[in-house]
């Protein structure tokens, strides 16, 4: 979805989607009319005017009509594609999958370093290791910081996810949806990201790239954004029992018991998680490309269940 992204800093992600939209139907109307020219000529080639109709059906015709909802999806992949480098803004095509990395690829915008997104249910470091935060920095470059608000409010519409506000919705398909829903059915169930995930209570979900991957990633992982993670769960957890204290009002007790009872089993689950994590990553476990995401999955993974399941 790279030409949603083109470098149009004064319109929004509405304006170049409906841009696409158009193009897109331009080639459906025209793909379409070219295959029913084919058809006749073959009819009238083997005198089958009888038999057969030139028409095409929308479904049979092999470029699709525009789709927000789809569309937008895939322009989120894009840019997880772009944070992970991947794909760069700066160059057509693939700029990384494998090999010697080419950092001059990579102006516009820059890749995360340590090849890691965290996938949580808020912003806790405020720094290139969240999501949303470098999904910002993403709209920013290529659209211009003006329009932000609009195009998180906009990307947000598309997704129809549950949440208080447009980041929240946006925050709520990346931890429910992109990798699951999305990602594994895009790739048939051989994913170029890999979701490393800590159980049913979302405690820890981060994407990493299966292209940069080495021996010492889930080490890193654990020194740099799980024992963070950790601190940061456990700070919550102090402030929040704070205004729960303070607080007078019932209601509001039971809202912010309700968020705690979630961070403790989020913590419970982290504190089990780091275990299996310690575990691989003092393995150093090495893995040939070559061999597929069926086999490196479970050779990553050393018999831990460290991913999504690819179900």
């Amino acid at each position: 979805m790279d030409h949603i992204a083109e470098h149009h800093r004064n319109w929004t992600v509405e304006e170049a989607y409906k841009t696409w939209e158009k193009e897109a139907a331009n080639r459906f109307d025209q793909l379409k009319s070219n295959e029913e020219e084919l058809n006749r000529i073959f009819i009238d080639l083997y005198g089958l005017q009888g038999e057969l109709s030139p028409e095409v059906k929308d479904e049979d015709v092999s470029v699709r009509h525009a789709d927000p909802e789809r569309d937008i999806r895939a322009f989120l992949s894009y840019f997880v594609g772009v944070t992970f480098g991947r794909y760069s803004i700066d160059v057509p095509g693939l700029a990384f999958a494998g090999g010697d990395w080419d950092a001059s690829k990579y102006k516009t915008y820059q890749p995360n370093s340590d090849n890691v997104i965290l996938l949580t249910d808020d912003d806790y470091f405020g720094d290139n290791r969240d999501i949303i935060h470098r999904l910002k920095e993403f709209l920013t470059v290529t659209f211009g910081g003006e329009q932000l608000s609009e195009n998180l409010s906009y990307i947000a519409a598309q997704l129809k996810k549950k949440g208080n506000t447009p980041e929240e919705q946006i925050r709520n398909y990346f931890i429910e949806d992109f990798f699951k829903k999305d990602h594994l059915s895009t790739y048939q169930k051989r994913p170029i990201y890999w979701e490393l995930n800590s159980g049913k209570k979302a405690g820890f979900r981060a994407l990493m790239y299966l292209h940069r991957y080495d021996e010492n990633t889930i080490a890193m992982i654990r020194t740099s954004y799980l024992h963070p993670l950790q601190e940061a769960y456990n700070q919550k957890q102090d402030s929040l029992q704070q205004m729960r204290n303070q607080e007078n009002g019932s209601r509001e007790q039971a809202l912010l018991q309700r968020r705690l009872d979630k961070l403790d089993k989020q913590i419970a689950e982290l504190t089990k998680y780091d275990v299996l994590l310690q575990h691989v990553a003092n393995l150093h476990i090495s893995l040939d490309l070559d061999d597929g995401v069926v086999a490196n999955y479970p050779k990553a993974q050393a018999g831990e269940k460290l991913f999504t399941p690819l179900k």
